[in-house]
């Protein structure tokens, strides 16, 4: 068995979400069921535009009777202030926990006494341990107060690893990583792989930007999907267009160490064949959690 290992995730802040309409506020806004979190475990889902483009993802777990969002630390007060206009008389209180840090955890899943089952949660001291509600393979979370992390992750005989490390796992499964994978106001969420990671809740009542996704759906109107790539040669600058032969094939989003994600053209990738990004070779590859149309 691997040693588990962690890192805190820097670039990750809480959002405490609390009071007795917390539930209900954000399910009318959010795009996953936010009455899963009261069975104990933890869900991905996204805030989107009127349109149905994206604005933020992030990671939700119940504590408290508190719902802790784990969103990007850069973009916290934008979440919080966005979340705040549709606030109205719901008795809800937005707080940023600047007290609490995000973590994550490889090979942990055995130390946490999770199963090995995306979402599944539970206590650890004054926190919470869930497995990543994406892909139980990018391992766990943890959020904690800060003065208790050393303590916690000692407990369990984890230790300390690199930002890399992590940031190789998720690129080889093809996760994004929020705003440095996904343009605001542009992206939407079934090219990014929202469904099959469990973003989308199809049964749900109505949250802002349904209609485009569920549209989306219905109708096929999907063209474009997120991909890992293997790069051969300098990784691409995020943004930089990706080729076949002299056809737009889509264009770069981050990389780390010969791997990376990609937005491409399903016709393009259907072709096969390897594409570039400027002085780059690109290889898509295909997760087996991706579900592509026939």
């Amino acid at each position: 068995m691997n040693a588990a290992r962690f890192v805190v995730l820097e670039d990750r802040a809480v959002l405490a979400v609390g009071g007795p309409d917390r539930s209900q506020f954000l399910q009318g806004l959010i795009s996953n069921d936010t009455r899963r979190l009261a069975e104990g475990r933890a869900i991905y889902a996204a805030l989107l535009t009127p349109q149905g483009k994206y604005l933020h993802d992030f990671l939700l777990v119940e504590v408290n009777q508190t719902i802790w969002i784990d969103g990007e630390a850069a973009r916290l007060a934008d979440l919080k202030r966005r979340l705040s206009i549709y606030r109205l008389r719901s008795r809800v209180t937005l707080e940023e926990r600047s007290d609490l840090a995000v973590a994550a955890l490889l090979d942990a899943a055995e130390a946490l006494e999770l199963p090995a089952e995306r979402g599944a949660a539970r206590r650890l001291g004054n926190g919470i341990a869930f497995v990543d509600p994406r892909l139980a393979v990018l391992g766990a979370r943890a959020i904690l107060l800060r003065q208790d992390l050393a303590d916690a992750f000692a407990a369990i005989g984890a230790n300390a690893t690199c930002f890399a490390d992590y940031d190789r796992v998720r690129l080889a499964f093809g996760i994004p990583d929020g705003s440095r994978d996904l343009v605001l106001d542009k992206s939407i969420l079934l090219e990014s792989g929202f469904d099959e990671l469990g973003g989308v809740d199809w049964e749900k009542g109505c949250y802002i930007g349904q209609e485009l996704t569920a549209r989306t759906r219905y109708r096929g109107l999907v063209k474009k999907r997120l991909f890992p790539v293997r790069i051969e040669g300098p990784a691409p600058e995020p943004g930089s267009p990706v080729t076949a032969g002299d056809r737009d094939a889509g264009e770069m989003r981050s990389s780390r160490d010969g791997i990376g994600l990609a937005l491409l053209r399903l016709d393009a990738v259907a072709q096969g064949g390897k594409l570039a990004a400027g002085a780059a070779k690109i290889e898509p590859v295909i997760p087996d959690w991706m579900r592509l149309p026939e």
